[in-house]
């Protein structure tokens, strides 16, 4: 299963990067403990280990891509993968998210997104 969302976030593609690779920053981003780093290999978690993967590759302002698993998958399914696509627009940035190889029950994710994600960066942001 896949999905891409689409949302325009009140900050610097910069910004939105930096964060999101940073353990303090993706923490105070989304309101969920986090551990991230900027390198190629690292591992990371979110939302109090309840998100877990792998920096699979990163250019820097543009474009991170992870693998991505929670808590409710199962032993036997393989981590998804997610693609941060940053475009900046006038001040702002256009973020699309591609959520690729979700197990059956992946489509819970695209409010998750949303919920969890999204609407934190923009008040964080603002």
């Amino acid at each position: 299963m896949e999905f891409t969302l689409k949302t325009k976030i009140p900050a610097f593609a910069k910004d939105i990067y930096t964060a999101w690779l940073s353990t303090q920053g993706h923490t105070d981003m989304t309101g969920g403990a986090a551990t991230a780093s900027d390198q190629v290999g690292s591992n990371f978690t979110a939302w109090d280990g309840y998100i877990s993967g792998q920096n699979l590759e990163l250019e820097a302002n543009k474009k991170i891509v992870q693998t991505w698993g929670t808590s409710e998958f199962s032993e036997n399914e393989e981590d998804s993968r997610v693609e941060l696509l940053l475009e900046e627009e006038e001040g702002e940035t256009k973020l699309t998210l591609i959520h690729s190889d979700l197990p059956a029950h992946g489509e819970q994710y695209i409010q998750g997104w949303e919920d969890h994600y999204f609407q934190p960066m923009k008040s964080y942001f603002k």
